[in-house]
């Protein structure tokens, strides 16, 4: 019981966290198409594109962590997703995040390996389904799927301005 209590206290710190994060980009300040001139000024052509990407992303994978569902996927979701900040809106800034720095996405990554490792919990979703979607190697499977992701669509995606992004 301590076990699936802990994991739910996880699941409700990350999950509803990336929930909002998306529902930011496209409800918040500036909508998705200030969102996606964000993501241009990032470097991430097109912004529209990664505007709705990104935000549809988050919430989906929020949502699934929140529930405990299919968590060893959702929590690959939050690797890439986070090494994409890391690379892009984090980059060159120092560790610490009230620098601007890596530090609040890198402890999001490990957070979210962690839970694919350990599991959502017994009070949750993939228990109630029978789903057996954490262990080792779900955990090298959300570090490296992320990382593979986010190294993919840079890859396709990212064209900096010359002396900006």
């Amino acid at each position: 019981m301590d076990l699936d209590l802990g994991m739910l206290v996880l699941r409700l710190a990350l999950g509803p966290m990336l929930v909002l994060h998306g529902a930011n980009k496209v409800w918040g300040g500036g909508g998705l198409s200030g969102t996606a001139g964000w993501f241009e000024s990032l470097g991430l052509r097109p912004g529209w594109l990664h505007a709705r990407l990104a935000a549809g992303t988050e919430i989906v994978a929020g949502v699934l962590v929140t529930l405990g569902l299919l968590t060893g996927l959702a929590s690959m979701a939050f690797v890439g997703l986070m090494a994409v900040a890391a690379l892009t809106d984090h980059r060159g800034k120092g560790y610490f995040v009230f620098k601007g720095g890596w530090e609040y996405v890198l402890l999001v990554a490990m957070a979210a390996v962690a839970l694919a490792v350990v599991g959502p919990g017994g009070w949750s979703v993939d228990a109630a389904a029978g789903l057996d979607l954490a262990g080792a190697w779900w955990g090298l499977a959300a570090a490296a799927g992320g990382l593979l992701a986010a190294g993919g669509l840079l890859a396709v995606f990212r064209r900096p301005t010359p002396g900006g992004a």
